[in-house]
């Protein structure tokens, strides 16, 4: 949910505020004289806006994208079944014992 707050309440209020924030994942936009001025987030989710701004990270995901598109992704559950196939191998496999 977002919350305006002129910026003078969330000043004497700072520590309830972002209490609300962090809790409950709440948005809060800050006003000044009714203009919007600046936003509290939850920093995860700041963290991840900011990481998704990395043009590294906007190309990977442009890549990502086009193997989607191209069909050169395999379900998760096919991958996972390969892994548990390769570890129960090992598990099989007799040991050699030491000389």
């Amino acid at each position: 949910m977002v919350h305006h707050l002129p910026i003078t309440k969330a000043r004497v209020n700072l520590g309830q505020v972002v209490r609300r924030v962090h809790l409950n994942k709440e948005y809060v936009i800050l006003e000044k004289d009714g203009i919007p001025i600046a936003g509290l987030v939850v920093a995860d989710e700041l963290e991840d806006y900011l990481e998704l701004r990395d043009p590294k990270v906007q190309r990977t995901i442009k890549r990502s994208a086009l193997d989607v598109r191209a069909g050169r992704t395999r379900p998760a559950s096919a991958i996972l079944a390969e892994f548990r196939k390769a570890d129960t191998a090992k598990k099989t496999k007799p040991r050699r014992r030491a000389s």
